[in-house]
Protein backbone atom coordinates (compact mmCIF):
# COMPACT_ATOMS: atom_id res chain seq x y z
CA UNK A 1 0.00 0.00 0.00
CA UNK A 2 1.43 3.39 -1.55
CA UNK A 3 1.44 6.63 0.72
CA UNK A 4 -1.18 9.02 -0.90
CA UNK A 5 -0.28 12.42 -0.26
CA UNK A 6 -3.51 14.58 -0.09
CA UNK A 7 -3.93 17.11 -2.46
CA UNK A 8 -2.11 19.56 -3.07
CA UNK A 9 -4.84 22.26 -3.79
CA UNK A 10 -6.21 22.33 -0.82
CA UNK A 11 -3.46 23.84 0.89
CA UNK A 12 -2.11 26.22 -2.26
CA UNK A 13 1.37 24.73 -1.72
CA UNK A 14 4.30 26.44 -3.68
CA UNK A 15 5.78 22.76 -4.47
CA UNK A 16 5.03 18.80 -3.54
CA UNK A 17 7.60 19.48 -0.39
CA UNK A 18 5.41 21.94 1.18
CA UNK A 19 2.40 20.20 0.56
CA UNK A 20 3.49 17.12 2.83
CA UNK A 21 4.89 19.33 5.50
CA UNK A 22 1.44 21.16 5.66
CA UNK A 23 -0.25 18.12 6.00
CA UNK A 24 2.02 16.51 9.25
CA UNK A 25 1.56 19.53 10.79
CA UNK A 26 -1.79 18.94 10.68
CA UNK A 27 -1.96 15.35 11.56
CA UNK A 28 0.44 15.82 14.55
CA UNK A 29 -2.03 17.61 16.73
CA UNK A 30 -3.52 14.78 18.94
CA UNK A 31 -4.32 14.40 22.37
CA UNK A 32 -3.31 12.03 25.16
CA UNK A 33 -4.71 8.38 25.43
CA UNK A 34 -6.93 7.55 28.61
CA UNK A 35 -4.08 5.00 28.88
CA UNK A 36 -0.87 7.19 29.04
CA UNK A 37 -3.05 9.69 31.50
CA UNK A 38 -3.73 6.56 33.80
CA UNK A 39 0.02 5.67 33.35
CA UNK A 40 1.32 9.35 34.15
CA UNK A 41 -0.98 9.66 37.40
CA UNK A 42 -0.37 6.37 38.68
CA UNK A 43 3.73 7.36 38.41
CA UNK A 44 2.61 10.57 39.85
CA UNK A 45 0.84 9.60 42.92
CA UNK A 46 3.97 6.51 43.22
CA UNK A 47 6.53 9.11 43.38
CA UNK A 48 4.40 11.69 45.62
CA UNK A 49 3.39 8.71 48.24
CA UNK A 50 7.70 8.21 48.20
CA UNK A 51 8.53 11.44 49.49
CA UNK A 52 5.26 12.11 51.82
CA UNK A 53 7.25 9.36 53.46
CA UNK A 54 10.57 10.60 53.19
CA UNK A 55 8.95 13.85 54.72
CA UNK A 56 7.42 11.80 57.55
CA UNK A 57 10.59 9.67 58.78
CA UNK A 58 12.78 13.28 58.64
CA UNK A 59 10.02 14.98 60.89
CA UNK A 60 10.50 11.81 63.04
CA UNK A 61 14.43 12.08 62.64
CA UNK A 62 14.22 15.46 63.76
CA UNK A 63 12.85 15.22 66.80
CA UNK A 64 14.52 12.33 67.96
CA UNK A 65 17.86 14.27 67.23
CA UNK A 66 16.73 17.27 68.62
CA UNK A 67 15.87 15.05 71.76
CA UNK A 68 19.41 13.12 72.19
CA UNK A 69 21.11 16.95 71.87
CA UNK A 70 19.11 18.49 74.52
CA UNK A 71 18.67 15.63 77.01
CA UNK A 72 22.25 15.25 78.00
CA UNK A 73 22.24 18.96 78.23
CA UNK A 74 19.60 18.97 80.56
CA UNK A 75 20.92 16.14 82.54
CA UNK A 76 24.17 17.90 83.37
CA UNK A 77 21.74 20.97 84.35
CA UNK A 78 20.20 19.15 86.54
CA UNK A 79 23.31 17.10 87.83
CA UNK A 80 25.01 21.01 88.55
CA UNK A 81 22.02 21.49 90.45
CA UNK A 82 22.73 19.10 92.71
CA UNK A 83 26.35 19.80 93.09
CA UNK A 84 25.34 23.18 94.01
CA UNK A 85 23.00 22.63 96.76
CA UNK A 86 24.21 20.78 99.93
CA UNK A 87 23.62 17.01 100.13
CA UNK A 88 20.90 16.92 102.96
CA UNK A 89 19.03 18.79 100.78
CA UNK A 90 19.36 16.12 98.20
CA UNK A 91 16.57 13.79 97.59
CA UNK A 92 14.90 11.06 95.18
CA UNK A 93 12.01 12.70 93.24
CA UNK A 94 11.16 14.01 89.60
CA UNK A 95 10.07 16.88 88.25
CA UNK A 96 9.82 19.25 85.15
CA UNK A 97 12.30 21.91 83.20
CA UNK A 98 9.19 24.32 83.16
CA UNK A 99 7.69 26.30 80.26
CA UNK A 100 11.44 26.65 78.70
CA UNK A 101 11.41 23.00 78.02
CA UNK A 102 7.85 21.85 77.94
CA UNK A 103 7.42 18.27 77.56
CA UNK A 104 10.96 17.61 79.60
CA UNK A 105 10.90 16.05 82.65
CA UNK A 106 13.24 14.47 84.71
CA UNK A 107 13.50 11.43 87.64
CA UNK A 108 16.28 11.23 90.10
CA UNK A 109 17.17 8.28 92.41
CA UNK A 110 20.44 8.25 94.37
CA UNK A 111 21.78 4.90 96.09
CA UNK A 112 24.61 3.80 97.79
CA UNK A 113 27.25 1.90 96.16
CA UNK A 114 27.38 -2.10 96.27
CA UNK A 115 31.12 -3.34 97.18
CA UNK A 116 32.63 -6.57 96.86
CA UNK A 117 33.98 -5.85 100.42
CA UNK A 118 32.23 -3.75 102.41
CA UNK A 119 34.66 -2.96 104.82
CA UNK A 120 36.28 -1.22 102.03
CA UNK A 121 33.24 0.99 100.22
CA UNK A 122 33.77 4.46 101.19
CA UNK A 123 30.45 5.68 102.84
CA UNK A 124 29.75 8.40 101.25
CA UNK A 125 29.93 8.05 97.59
CA UNK A 126 26.58 7.36 96.12
CA UNK A 127 25.53 5.97 92.62
CA UNK A 128 23.14 8.70 91.00
CA UNK A 129 20.60 7.84 88.21
CA UNK A 130 19.10 10.55 86.29
CA UNK A 131 16.42 10.44 83.69
CA UNK A 132 15.03 12.64 81.27
CA UNK A 133 12.14 11.89 79.27
CA UNK A 134 10.01 14.09 76.67
CA UNK A 135 6.24 13.53 76.39
CA UNK A 136 5.54 11.03 79.44
CA UNK A 137 8.82 7.93 78.30
CA UNK A 138 7.88 8.58 74.29
CA UNK A 139 11.88 9.06 74.29
CA UNK A 140 14.37 8.83 77.21
CA UNK A 141 17.61 9.43 77.86
CA UNK A 142 19.49 7.62 81.11
CA UNK A 143 22.36 9.03 83.05
CA UNK A 144 24.91 7.66 85.57
CA UNK A 145 27.20 9.19 87.62
CA UNK A 146 29.24 8.36 90.74
CA UNK A 147 29.55 11.21 93.68
CA UNK A 148 30.73 11.99 96.97
CA UNK A 149 27.67 13.04 99.03
CA UNK A 150 29.03 13.67 102.78
CA UNK A 151 26.54 13.93 105.21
Amino acid sequence: MAFKTPRCELFRPFSRRGCVQRFLQHVSVAGFTLLEVMVCLSIISIVLIAVYRMHSQTLVMNQATRFYTTAPLLAQRRLAEIDLNTPSDFSNGSGDFGDEYAGYSWKISASDVEWSQPDAAPEDLKRIDITVSLNQDELSYNLRTYRYLPQ
